[in-house]
């Protein structure tokens, strides 16, 4: 039987990539793949909701400026501007697809979160994320221009060196892709491939990130040719659940936006109005997340609270009713006292550089969502604006495609994928280990807090860890734990690359070697 073919194949089933294939399926044949389960990415695990003007007190401006200050002026001003001025679009068009917005009256109800200076973030309780998922997912299964393809780990994008007559040019033809069922690769190609796979969150030992966020994405398009930026940008979430037997569950930012107080666990000091009396809780995460790591280390506490039980009983129950009812599976009572919590990593704020239309470097490759970084977050995301960039860049890159069609030409024959010279695997163990140990001094070393000397000795740890992988890459059968390690070790050398480059501290990235603030903001750029 004839293998399908497909006008564009999509790597990444989340927020960007299904924005993306919905645009596109009106004219063309799109390949949604995904690792693992279609809902398997972080745009389900997303609890606050999404950025948007709505208000007729709130302006564009407010929010631009809002962006760009938590940004640490690293935004392209260009991009705050296209994604902000876009927001109100994409929220009609979740309405339109039927994601079920809390309403205040014939208003949406709109709530407020750290950075922002007006209430602009259209919520669906505390669960924004999973029902807007299971919106695009809906509206993707009901279209017959799209097939959706779980179970699939992507290896490598395929670009001219993979052609059957060698061009060596940089184009993209789609990607070769582990089917995990059946442990075959297969080469998936397209006149158009558009990146959305994701952040680089499980790089460290703490994160809110899904299992899958091993910086796939970044890493592939890396090896084929694009720049990347800011990749020492990362954010770090300042309350995640701390709990032993619970892992990454993540207590959202509005908790704080609807007075939250975070507290010293011991003698209940509200500490935040020692480090930004003005914001205190409602200051920028970065801010937010370096003061409980201070309090954590100068103390030496597991953890800190953050207590809203001073609110009523009947409000908490009403605003976080997911987060409500997983506490009190576990014991806590978040109406009558406080939650313990930790920072964690949260969210990649560099990436595949990409243009306004989601173009990368290599022709034939888009990219948009987290795996990118479009100028919008600069130094520090502002809370709630990370799927609003899904949504504009995803349909930004849809909208280059269809315009620019004629340009893209039906793809050559590619060699399959080879594995004449492997074996399978007897050391799995050596993944095992591996993925601890980068996860683990990426944690100490390269975490919220970081000095030249704690960077080095990451990147030295990284360098040995480099042969051993790529050994081990070359001699065996692919798999899924396999092609995540290998992207998660790229990922890594990026991050530490790009943080030892810069000689500043900004936003997310604070180095004790360096605390002032550069006069001019630069980004800091990596080439293949």
């Amino acid at each position: 039987m004839a293998k399908p073919e497909y006008d564009v194949l999509i790597i990444g089933s989340g927020a960007a990539g299904l924005t993306a294939a919905l645009a596109l399926a009106e004219t063309k044949k799109v390949l949604v793949m995904a690792k693992g389960l279609l809902t398997g990415g972080s745009t389900a695990w997303a609890q606050g909701g999404i950025a948007a003007v709505l208000d007729t007190g709130d302006t564009f401006e407010n929010h631009i400026r809002d962006t760009m200050v938590a940004g640490a002026g690293l935004n392209r001003l260009e991009t705050v501007e296209y994604v902000i001025e876009r927001a109100p679009h994409s929220i009609a068009r979740l309405v339109e697809l039927g994601v079920p917005f809390n309403e205040e009256g014939p208003d949406l109800h709109l709530t407020r979160e750290g950075g922002h200076s007006h209430r602009r973030i259209v919520h669906v309780n505390d669960a924004t994320g999973w029902a807007v998922q299971e919106a695009l997912l809906r509206a993707a299964e009901a279209n017959a221009n799209i097939t959706l393809l779980p179970g699939q780990s992507c290896i490598d994008l395929i670009t001219g060196r993979h052609e059957q007559r060698y061009s060596g040019s940089g184009r993209v033809w789609g990607a070769y892709a582990l089917d995990e069922a059946s442990g075959k690769v297969g080469a998936h190609t397209a006149r158009a491939t558009i990146m959305a796979a994701g952040g680089a969150g499980r790089v460290y030992q703490f994160s809110t990130a899904p299992r899958g966020a091993t910086g796939d994405g970044i890493a592939m398009a890396w090896r084929a040719g694009c720049r990347v930026s800011n990749m020492e940008m990362m954010q770090f979430h300042p309350t995640c659940l701390y709990n032993l037997e619970v892992k990454n569950f993540l207590i959202t930012e509005a908790v704080r936006g609807e007075g939250g107080r975070l507290l010293h666990p011991l003698t209940g000091h509200r500490f935040m109005t020692d480090y930004d009396p003005q914001r205190m809780e409602l200051a920028p995460r970065d801010v937010v997340a370096r003061a409980i790591d201070d309090q954590i280390k100068r103390y030496g506490l597991d953890y800190v609270h953050l207590d809203i039980s001073h609110q009523p009983e009947a409000f908490v129950k009403e605003h976080f009713p997911t987060i409500y009812d997983k506490l009190m599976g576990l014991g806590i009572d978040m109406t009558k006292g406080p939650i313990p919590v930790v920072p964690a990593q949260h969210y990649t704020c560099g990436g595949i550089l990409i243009d306004l239309a989601g173009r990368t470097d290599l022709p034939g490759l888009y990219a948009a969502g987290e795996c990118t970084e479009s100028g919008l977050h600069g130094a520090n995301r502002l809370a709630s604006n990370s799927l609003l960039e899904c949504f504009v860049f995803g349909e930004a890159a849809a909208a280059d495609i269809l315009e620019r069609w004629n340009e893209f030409d039906a793809p050559p024959a590619v060699r399959p994928w080879d594995e004449s010279r492997v074996t399978d695997s007897d050391e799995e163990v050596i993944i095992k280990q591996n993925w601890t140990e980068i996860r683990r001094f990426m944690w100490n070393y390269v975490g919220i807090v970081r000095t030249t000397k704690r960077l080095e000795r990451a990147q030295h740890r990284i360098q040995m860890l480099g042969r051993e992988i790529e050994d081990y890459y070359g001699s065996f059968r692919v798999t899924t734990d396999l092609i995540e390690l290998r992207n998660l070790h790229q990922a890594a050398a990026l991050i530490v690359q790009s943080a030892l480059k810069r000689h500043e501290s900004r936003g997310l990235h604070y180095t004790l070697d360096y605390p002032a603030t550069s006069p001019a903001a630069e980004d800091t750029v990596l080439v293949p």
